[in-house]
């Protein structure tokens, strides 16, 4: 797969070729979304949620995206590495948003942050991209603002929230995002924003008319648990595929059909197995 940059993803925009964004955190994730021919892995705060089991994405720390993000590294090859900035991580100073998203490219080796915010991280934005940080802005619904929303809510609903993530789209653009992430707002105002923007959207809950869309990895492929946002379409049911191998396995095994006698290494000076098993690495 071709590589995956940031002026690609422009010329997608402007072609009004779909963008696909998807979330990873280990190498075999990494390994199909390459193979799948996605544009963007995101490595997202997400994880707090579907790998370690919290409630939301609030006690996820740099140091998690940190380690997630060196994994899928390891793993991609071609879509274009996006790293989460988890709560706390910029909102305390620009300096310290500064010094954790530099962590995330020259330590993570991830091409470029995501942030959740809008006027009050614009500083900050301008800040990193002259740092030759890229940078993803998050409006609509900020899953690390939950508590001061009321929950995960959809966002911009009324006229005063149209207008707020109207502005805060316009201040993230003129502080130089790549691309904005919109989360859970009505599909009219991603369309609006996504006509005003000459950066890519992305839409997650925000309609069909955004320039790309991002699920999490374990809804789309059906291995969530619980009830999953309405947003989400189940393209996979890896779940109850490994659920079925997982009880297959505890049936061989209580049953003693596994490992068989070819599923086990032979004695010392026993007779090898038939030619016909062994793969000959000589070439020619």
């Amino acid at each position: 797969m071709k590589p995956v940059t940031i002026d690609a993803l422009l010329s997608k925009k402007q072609a009004g070729s779909p963008i696909t964004m998807v979330t990873a955190y280990d190498v075999p994730t990494a390994r199909l979304l390459s193979e799948s021919g996605i544009d963007i892995a995101l490595v997202g705060d997400t994880l707090g949620m579907v790998i370690q089991g919290g409630e939301n994405t609030l006690s996820v720390t740099i140091d998690e995206i940190l380690y997630h993000t060196k994994m899928v590294r390891r793993g991609l090859d071609g879509p274009l590495l996006v790293g989460d900035m988890p709560f706390l991580s910029y909102q305390i100073s620009e300096e310290e948003g500064h010094r954790n998203a530099g962590r995330l490219i020259k330590e993570g080796g991830a091409q470029a942050v995501k942030l959740e915010g809008g006027e009050e991280i614009a500083g900050l934005v301008r800040r990193l991209t002259r740092s030759m940080i890229p940078v993803i802005g998050h409006i609509g619904m900020k899953p690390q603002a939950i508590h001061q929303m009321g929950g995960f809510k959809v966002q911009g609903r009324d006229l005063p929230g149209r207008e707020r993530i109207i502005n805060d789209a316009r201040a993230l653009l003129d502080a130089g995002v790549f691309a904005l992430l919109l989360e859970a707002i009505p599909p009219s105002l991603a369309r609006e924003i996504t006509q005003l923007s000459p950066m890519p959207t992305i839409g997650i809950g925000a309609g069909p008319s955004t320039d790309g869309q991002v699920l999490v990895f374990h809804d789309l492929v059906g291995w969530s648990v619980g009830p999953a946002p309405r947003f989400v379409r189940s393209f996979g049911n890896v779940g109850s595929n490994a659920l079925s191998a997982l009880v297959k396995f505890k049936e061989a095994v209580s049953a003693r059909n596994y490992p068989s006698t070819d599923e086990s290494y032979p004695e010392k000076g026993a007779s090898p197995p038939p030619m016909n098993r062994i793969k000959s690495k000589r070439k020619g």
